[in-house]
């Protein structure tokens, strides 16, 4: 969803540039190859993973899938998302906007291995997709996705949930 109409959209109308809390939802969408799907941003040309902000009355699982279908095409069962992570610690994830507004995020990050369609960008949030190595991705990466990958390795390595 565009950022005018959303959830967030009507809270700023509200409080204007003060920081605001929230939650959403980051996909890593892997192959059986092991290679993930990175997106290209429109509005700063950076690299990142299919996420975005939950709108009222959604979960993180129903965030997580209209997220990836807005963004990527992709369509995926909520049964089919494995949570793995959350990535909530304001230093890492609170972003200020070029007009001011400031923004600390919550997301649940989910692993998705199981998905219809082929991944296309949308041209509204994602110009470009590119399957890569979760260890060799492209750059410039947005600053959470260079968090989110470090949480994705290590769930691999540990098997444990892993909270920043």
């Amino acid at each position: 969803m565009p950022f005018e109409g959303s959830y967030l959209w009507r809270l700023r109308q509200k409080v204007g540039s003060t920081t605001v809390l929230h939650p959403g939802a980051m996909v890593f969408l892997e192959r059986e190859d092991g290679t993930v799907l990175f997106t290209r941003r429109v509005d700063n040309g950076l690299w990142c993973l299919p996420a975005g902000g939950a709108e009222e009355g959604s979960s993180f699982g129903d965030t997580a899938v209209t997220e990836v279908r807005e963004e990527t095409g992709v369509v995926i069962d909520p049964a089919d998302l494995v949570a793995f992570a959350c990535l909530s610690e304001a230093a890492l994830h609170t972003i200020t906007y070029p007009n001011g507004d400031v923004t600390h995020c919550f997301a649940m990050l989910f692993l998705a291995r199981r998905w219809s369609g082929d991944p296309r960008p949308d041209e509204v949030e994602t110009s470009e997709m590119l399957w890569a190595d979760p260890t060799a991705p492209p750059s410039p990466l947005e600053p959470p996705a260079v968090h989110a990958l470090d949480l994705y390795r290590a769930y691999f390595r540990d098997g444990c949930f892993q909270v920043r």
